[in-house]
């Protein structure tokens, strides 16, 4: 078993600290607690996940672990939820230069929907 980030107690990293993949039953990230129609509801960080990333240039990747007993169901969409969630997208999708519906969210580096884009840059 690797012991680099083997700290069941918690003495090194503050919190419980297990290797990638080696975490005990009972625990989940946020991820996967969604998957499971659950949220963390306000609790504190149970244990923590620790592995070297080949992808991050061998940095150190920690995953926050949830206990599962103490998580809540998600809380269900209200008609005003609903409401704000379209009106947000309504407005990422709406050009701030000609005013009009893209049909797709206009990208944060360009600020204009592209044929904007294309009629300053030309």
């Amino acid at each position: 078993m690797p012991t680099g980030f083997y700290d069941p107690a918690g003495t090194r990293f503050g919190v419980p600290t297990f290797p990638f993949r080696l975490a005990p039953d009972g625990y989940a990230t946020r991820r996967q607690l969604r998957a499971r129609g659950l949220r963390p509801g306000g609790q504190e960080v149970a244990a923590q996940v620790m592995w070297r990333s080949r992808h991050y240039g061998r940095r150190v990747r920690v995953a926050f672990l949830y206990r599962l007993d103490l998580a809540l169901p998600v809380r269900p969409m209200t008609p005003g939820r609903w409401a704000a969630l379209a009106a947000a997208n309504t407005a990422r999708r709406t050009c701030p230069h000609c005013r009009r519906d893209a049909g797709y969210v206009i990208p944060t580096t360009l600020g204009t929907c592209t044929p904007c884009n294309n009629a300053q840059t030309a």
